[in-house]
């Protein structure tokens, strides 16, 4: 991997700092080999830690935005761009002077990928938001429920990384492609809410055909089944359960010593509640890793849940790499992998503006205006 320059190699994309989804999406992009670089705002006007957690392998250049040699230099940068990432609220970009309209107008090829919660139109366009409320209005929140128990969702996932960033990647991949028949860029309106209304497309297909239940003690998926679900194991950690598959269903009651039970009644409901019981009961039998020993290699679908540090020690992740260590941290590997063109070997972060004077060279400032953009 050291060696890789990854598939995206001979992009550049210019990324807007912020938080959240827009950092993640042009982390993605540099670990696909993209030569990504974030424009900082000087000290004094950064509100937020400004992304640089997932800055790994990107460049940095530090400008003010509303100084006219600092827009000056970020209209130089789209015009030597194939795509630009912007997270701000709409109007924000367009009242600084780097619109799409102005920069699509310098630079027709340029893919401008604009990342929010409630999209660019619609009556709740500008308002403020966060993942949690992006994930309830899409009716994705409600699905993630056990019965007399508010619904819950892990932190930032789906609404920012894979509503938001992940479906701007695709997108600014996509247009990247077609601009390369037309010779035209485009604007990419990457709205959390649309990706994560997207993600949805499976419950709602089997919703219209009558085999998804929005009543959670009739639904295996919303933890009141006795074989999809997490169980308290002998020490208070957890074992997963997800046997739905008939032939799964029998080797979990096999291994779970329930050998009176009747697998052929798996989808009756009403039989849930007792065996339900009788699961918990025998799971907290035993601790998390003595049932993860016992279950291991077995097609039962059952796995521990682990601590974000224990999910980098486990056998399968260390087996295919999953974790590399970046400046000494921890961070998960790039993904997809790729048979001919791998991904580069990710690297520490930059501290803000460490590029800017390379960067504007590469432009074709001349020390002088490098030293007054520096000043100012």
């Amino acid at each position: 991997m050291s060696q890789a320059t990854g598939p995206l190699s001979g992009l550049r994309i210019i990324e807007m700092a912020g938080i959240g989804p827009g950092p993640f999406c042009g982390m993605v992009l540099a670990d696909m080999g993209a030569d990504v670089i974030v424009v900082e705002r000087p000290a004094s006007l950064r509100t937020l830690g400004a992304g640089e957690a997932m800055n790994r392998g990107k460049r940095s250049i530090c400008l003010d935005l509303k100084n006219p040699l600092g827009l000056q230099a970020v209209q130089a940068l789209s015009r030597n761009a194939d795509a630009l990432i912007e997270g701000y609220r709409p109007g924000v970009m367009e009242r600084l002077g780097l619109g799409p309209e102005v920069l699509l107008e310098q630079q027709p090829r340029l893919v401008y990928a604009r990342v929010t919660g409630w999209g660019q139109t619609g009556p709740l366009a500008h308002t403020a938001g966060h993942d949690i409320n992006y994930v309830a209005l899409t009716g994705a929140l409600s699905i993630a429920t056990r019965q007399g128990v508010p619904p819950s969702l892990p932190a930032t996932l789906l609404g920012d990384m894979a509503g938001g960033a992940m479906f701007a990647a695709f997108g600014i991949v996509c247009a990247l492609l077609e601009a390369k028949q037309s010779g035209k860029g485009q604007v990419i309106d990457a709205a959390m809410i649309d990706g994560v209304g997207m993600l949805t497309a499976l419950i709602h297909s089997l919703r219209n055909t009558g085999l998804w239940s929005d009543k959670p003690e009739q639904n295996f998926f919303l933890h009141s089944s006795p074989f999809y679900d997490s169980f308290e194991c002998a020490d208070g950690r957890y074992l997963t359960l997800g046997a739905i598959e008939p032939q799964f269903y029998r080797e979990l009651l096999q291994r779970l010593d329930l050998n009176d039970v009747d697998p052929h009644q798996q989808y009756d409901a009403s039989s849930w509640p007792s065996l339900r019981q009788r699961v918990a009961e025998r799971i907290k039998t035993r601790t998390r890793d003595e049932w993860a020993a016992l279950l291991d290699g077995s097609d039962a679908c059952a796995a521990p849940v682990l601590t974000l540090a224990e999910a980098a020690e486990h056998a399968h992740q260390r087996s295919r790499g999953n974790f590399v260590r970046v400046g000494g941290q921890l961070q998960p590997a790039p993904a997809p992998r790729f048979s001919r063109t791998p991904s580069r070997q990710p690297e520490p972060g930059p501290s803000p503006g460490t590029h800017t004077a390379a960067v504007l060279a590469e432009l074709g400032f001349t020390q002088t205006e490098i030293d007054a953009l520096t000043a100012a």
